[in-house]
């Protein structure tokens, strides 16, 4: 049960364990044996993650250092890597009630009913969003694996409510973010942290928008239909939690274009060929056609708040109120971005083994 097994192509991860187990981890089969990994760049990676460490996120303070317990020896891929973070600071009796009454927008309802007496509500159990530390871990390595290969990914919150942040430039993005809040614009940063503000002191949240592109894929990277780039992105991308929608390019904007205004015209710039712009978004026919590969994903306000909310108590089949306490994100954007980072490298290092 506190197993989920990713199988693409020629990556294949199993990231395992629980919120408030005392380990979590992930075991990546397929990367290439004798290649380095930058550890101290892995782990500055996986604090971008890391809770406790930023004024919006929650409390909850893990140092989440990776231990590599196989397949890494002094920093070279040696064979299937396993990498581990010990859970150091739980408080799971802040989840007792949960055994009886499910969080509403959360998974504790379907998750009773299949699991019985096995699921563990503690955090969020497997079901939280604490698994993403090691499908970071999976991520950050690949991430290094491909900006060797002349690959970049970046990410930053595009929205958060009516806050809207500069969106990249879809012919060529600039992937530099702000370091203290992972916006483009410095005034969309401090408007987005008062919303979030607003939301946290009324023991509420928000979601929002998280816009990714990629730069440096060369052309026909994919397959058609059901191993396209949009596929493998997507498939990795709802493994995070709180995601609920994606679309590349233009998105569902382009059914309210003509095709004169959707097709993006070709031309050369010396021996390459580009595209005056980019709705497609780096993307065709699941192929990549060598221009900035551009999504955006939408994630839902985190569903545990301090608010009363209508519940049933499943023991006595009831109604109840429940006010869910413990410690969690006003909103979880700031630290999902380098998790979207992670998701897309990993897809994408994947459809580059392919090809």
């Amino acid at each position: 049960m506190n197993e989920s097994t990713l199988e693409l192509s020629n990556i294949k991860l199993t990231i395992y364990g629980a919120s408030h187990a005392e380990k979590i981890g992930v075991k990546i089969e397929g990367l290439p044996e004798g290649e380095r990994i930058d550890t101290g760049a892995l782990q500055t990676f996986l604090e971008r993650r890391a809770p406790g460490r930023a004024k919006f996120a929650t409390p909850r303070k893990e140092p989440d250092a990776v231990v590599f317990e196989e397949g890494v020896t002094d920093g070279v891929i040696t064979g299937t890597v396993h990498g581990v973070i010990y859970n150091t600071n739980t408080r799971s009796g802040d989840y007792d009630n949960l055994k009886r009454v499910p969080r509403p927008a959360h998974a504790d309802y379907p998750a009773m009913v299949k699991y019985g007496e096995d699921y563990d509500p503690r955090g969020g159990g497997h079901f939280s969003a604490r698994m993403t530390a090691p499908l970071c871990i999976a991520g950050g390595i690949c991430k290094e694996l491909l900006r060797a290969k002349g690959i970049e990914i970046g990410a930053h919150i595009a929205r958060i409510r009516d806050i809207s942040d500069t969106p990249f430039d879809p012919i060529d993005p600039d992937l530099t973010i702000l370091p203290s809040f992972p916006t483009v614009s410095e005034e969309a940063a401090e408007k987005m942290q008062d919303v979030i503000e607003a939301a946290r002191l009324r023991a509420d949240s928000v979601g929002g928008i998280i816009e990714c592109a990629v730069k440096g894929l060369p052309v026909g990277i994919g397959e058609h239909m059901f191993y396209g780039l949009e596929n493998t992105i997507s498939r990795v991308i709802f493994g995070i939690p709180a995601v609920k929608g994606i679309e590349f390019g233009a998105g569902f904007g382009v059914a309210d274009l003509f095709g004169s205004e959707n097709n993006d015209p070709y031309y050369y710039e010396g021996d390459t060929v580009k595209t005056r712009t980019n709705n497609h978004g780096g993307i065709l026919g699941g192929m990549s056609t060598g221009m900035p590969l551009l999504f955006r994903v939408a994630l839902k306000p985190t569903p545990s708040i301090g608010i009363p909310q209508e519940s049933v108590n499943i023991s006595e089949k009831s109604s109840e109120s429940i006010t869910v306490g413990g410690r969690h994100d006003p909103c979880v954007l700031p630290r999902a971005v380098p998790i979207v980072e992670a998701a897309a490298a990993i897809a994408i290092y994947d459809a580059i083994k392919v090809n």
